[in-house]
Formats: C-alpha cells, sequence, structure tokens
C-alpha cells in the first residue's frame, strides 16, 4: 500500500475563493495510474510521501547558527524535563 497526498489547486476557482484542504488515501500501487489520470482531470495535485519529504528537505535551511553541543541540550531539556 502507498499513501497519496491530494491537493485541490486553484484551476477553475477564483483566489479569493479558493482553499485547499489534503486527503491523505492508502490505496493499491495497482490503482495508483487509474488514481492520478482522475486527479489530472480534477485539477488536483497528487504528491506520495517521498515528494512530501524531498520537499521538506530543500525547504530546509543549509546554515544554521546552532552547534551540535546546543542541539543536544535542547534534546535533553525536553526528553528529560520533570
Amino acid at each position: 500500500m502507498i499513501t497519496a497526498t491530494l491537493k485541490k489547486n486553484t484551476r477553475g476557482f477564483s483566489a479569493i475563493n479558493a482553499t485547499r484542504g489534503e486527503v491523505y488515501v492508502k490505496m493499491p500501487q495497482s490503482d495508483m495510474v487509474f488514481f492520478q489520470i482522475f486527479a489530472d482531470k480534477m485539477g488536483w495535485l497528487v504528491e506520495n510521501k517521498t515528494d512530501l519529504l524531498n520537499k521538506f528537505i530543500t525547504s530546509r535551511p543549509k546554515n544554521v547558527d546552532i552547534t551540535d553541543e546546543e542541539i543536544m541540550e535542547e534534546v535533553r531539556a525536553i526528553r528529560y524535563a520533570q
């Protein structure tokens, strides 16, 4: 089974009334081709988990002004907080 994220794009809607909802669908891989065709006809964007993860990774800052020690201090503070 795979998971797809389905997002309605703004094609055919005015920018004022356009809202974006997200739906997560688990389906057999064999049905994904049909689903992709259907989504294209509806103007939806279909993304799988890998697409979402890659988008997240590429959007992260490259140079972070924090040291490994500071990161571990925060992890310990959250993990061992009373």
